[in-house]
Order: C-alpha cells, then structure tokens, then sequence
C-alpha cells in the first residue's frame, strides 16, 4: 500500500459506521464456495472458530465476493480499479483476548496461491482489545504497495527476516512488519514479535492480545483477480 493508504478512518471492522463508502458492484462467487459466499460489502460469518470478513471499506472500490469452505479454506475474487489506496481487507480473524505475558505460544501457519499482477499485500492484521495498537506483518506483496511510517531496521524473527517501520495513522499505532522476501506458506512464531515490541522497543506495555486477523488488503485488482487461502490456522495457549 502506499504511504498514505494505511490510514483507516478507525478501520472498517472496528467501526464499519465510520469507513469509507464503497462502490459494489455484483458478481458472481466462484464456484467452490461449497459453505458460503457473499459479494455484500461487509458479508461475514463465523466457521469453526474463525470469523470471515469481506470487508470492503476503501473509497473507489470495485467488486468483490468472499467464499468459504471452512474458517481456514477460503478465498476472494475481486475486481478494484487502480486508482490508488486500500480498497479492502477481506480475512479470517481469530479472536486471542490473552496478554501477552499470559500467552505460552502464538504461532500461525498460512499456504497461500496469489496473483502476479494487481497491487496489494497478503498480511496479519492483529490488535490489542482497546483497539490502540496495530502490528501488520506482511509475508507477500505485489504492485505499489508499502507501509506507513519510518523505517526502523530490520530484526530477525519468528522465524523470518523482516524490515520494521513504526507510524501512527490518527486513531492507532501502527507497526509493519516487512518480510525480507514474499512467501506463498509458511510458519510465523508470533509470540516473539510482539514481545520484541514490547520488551526490547517499549512501544506499548503487556497489552491484551484481541482480534488476530489474515487476509489481502487489496490496492488494485483490475479485470478481476483471484486469492485463495489454500490453509490456515492459529494456535494460542
């Protein structure tokens, strides 16, 4: 996403009053959403556990529609025109609602199949309960897409290479995680990162852990694009 993209107005799924309208046009969900589907701008449901978001929230947007064969197999066709800032962030979230001093593990595992073309990012969204606090990290991106503030260097951990920046939106910090290389599957040991932030920065104290959220957030998409969540799950304790 660009620099000035990551501005959310609150963020849709915090306050989906507060977002930015959104132009939907109607489509058709592919044909493998053997569970549910929706094209509505804020379609959701909650499967085994994980609750599915189509999200569209960005000014411009095309259309998109969100399936679903379990909260961990799912995916998005969607058709925005490239002109510029978010449009959506269609995901599963999974709800933590420990501290992170509390927390023994939080680990996720993701295998994704992405398109080559279009502008966006394949990335956690996770966020304390009070909503103060965004940590992205980024494991893929594609097109004219970047993160919000200053780089911070870069830091090894939970098990890959990432380049950090630290910004602030007007409603939250936020803090990005960029991987070093784009990655399709993979294993994200969690725990680590937001202790880092934490213990070795200082830039927030033991807060509690809410909504943990993996989707695409979509800049561009034009002529329609697929993205698949081949598998994904959380593990926390």
């Amino acid at each position: 996403m660009a620099t000035t993209t990551l501005v959310r107005a609150a963020k849709a799924l915090i306050a989906p009053a507060l977002a930015l309208g959104a132009t939907v046009g109607l489509a058709s969900a592919p044909a493998s959403a053997a569970v549910w589907n929706s094209c509505d701008q804020w379609g959701n449901t909650t499967l085994n556990g994980y609750t599915l978001y189509n999200d569209i929230w960005g000014s411009g947007a095309g259309s998109q529609c969100v399936w679903a064969n379990s909260g961990t197999n799912w995916g998005v066709w969607a058709d925005h025109p490239n002109t510029g800032g978010i449009k959506s962030y269609p995901n599963a979230k999974k709800v933590i609602n420990k501290s992170i001093t509390s927390l023994a593990r939080l680990t996720s595992s993701y295998n994704v199949t992405v398109p080559s073309s279009g502008a966006y990012n394949t990335s956690y969204d996770i966020w304390d309960t009070g909503y103060r606090y965004e940590i992205m990290l980024w494991v893929n991106r594609t097109g004219a897409v970047g993160p919000l503030g200053s780089s911070q260097g870069t830091v090894a951990l939970g098990g890959s290479t990432w380049t950090v920046y630290k910004g602030n939106n007007g409603s939250n910090d936020v803090f990005s995680f960029i991987r070093g290389s784009n990655s399709s599957s993979g294993t994200v040991d969690i725990l680590p990162i937001l202790k880092w932030i934490k213990d070795t920065k200082g830039w927030f104290g033991n807060v509690t852990v809410g909504d943990l959220q993996f989707g695409y957030e979509i800049t561009s998409s034009a002529g329609g694009l697929n993205f698949t969540t081949n598998s994904y799950g959380v593990s926390a304790g």
